[in-house]
């Protein structure tokens, strides 16, 4: 999977070359492409900002040096080009998924008091946020966007570590331990050193219905209401005083 961004300051972006990301770059199976914005300015102060008409405070992204940027990264193709801006819709595991589906993704990382309209109006056909607060720009939200995705690709991590993560399929992940068997006299859950695979299995589906009762009972709602929930489900989230 390909992703491009677009930024004003693409030094930014190192953490990229870290960890799991790295791996899937080196294998080949995901790339990232910075782009600077400023390289496409064509003053020779590299200018992409400028004051906005009708006053106020800040400075706005000029239309000329963006749009040329995207249109150089784009050229006579039509990936999904993507701001990241506050006023987007939420960014969630759901649309992460559907953004793995695509081949290539454009992200374009807004700035300042934000770029000019009309490059949002011509050639941004979607916006995403990262949550409701305001970054000093989208280089963060972006590397977020880049991470969540990148991970859901084919081969850049084990499918089935993704099975049943928090968000996957509507509940909240379920506790991991790993040794010691005890340490600072707290002790491993002993059905998970029972060798019993399938009452194993049941704990953790127990465990992800506890926890999301107790830290997001608003996403149980919206489980049943999508038949994620079946009667074992319901029925030990009522043990548990639920009355959904």
């Amino acid at each position: 999977m390909r992703f491009d961004i677009l930024t004003l300051f693409p030094g930014m972006f190192a953490p990229l070359e870290e960890s799991i990301l790295k791996r899937a770059q080196q294998a080949g199976t995901i790339s990232i492409g910075l782009h600077n914005i400023r390289d496409w300015a064509t003053d020779r102060h590299r200018t992409a900002d400028d004051a906005p008409y009708g006053g106020g405070a800040g400075m706005v992204m000029k239309a000329a040096p963006l749009a040329a940027a995207i249109r150089a990264v784009v050229e006579e193709a039509a990936p999904p080009v993507i701001l990241l801006s506050p006023d987007g819709e939420p960014f969630t595991q759901a649309l992460a998924s559907e953004l793995a589906q695509q081949p290539w993704l454009v992200l374009v990382c807004g700035h300042y008091e934000g770029l000019d309209e009309r490059v949002r109006e011509s050639l941004i056909s979607r916006e995403i946020s990262i949550g409701d607060y305001v970054l000093t720009g989208g280089e963060l939200a972006a590397m977020v966007v880049v991470d969540a995705v990148a991970r859901l690709v084919p081969g850049v991590i084990d499918g089935e570590s993704i099975a049943e993560e928090s968000h996957s399929d509507g509940l909240l992940e379920y506790p991991h331990y790993t040794r010691p068997a005890v340490w600072e006299g707290r002790a491993v859950p002993a059905i998970l050193t029972s060798g019993h695979h399938g009452e194993v299995a049941k704990w953790r589906r127990r465990e992800r219905l506890r926890r999301t009762l107790v830290r997001r009972p608003d996403m149980l709602r919206r489980a049943r209401e999508q038949g994620l929930l079946d009667k074992h489900d319901l029925a030990y989230l009522a043990e548990l005083g639920w009355e959904g």
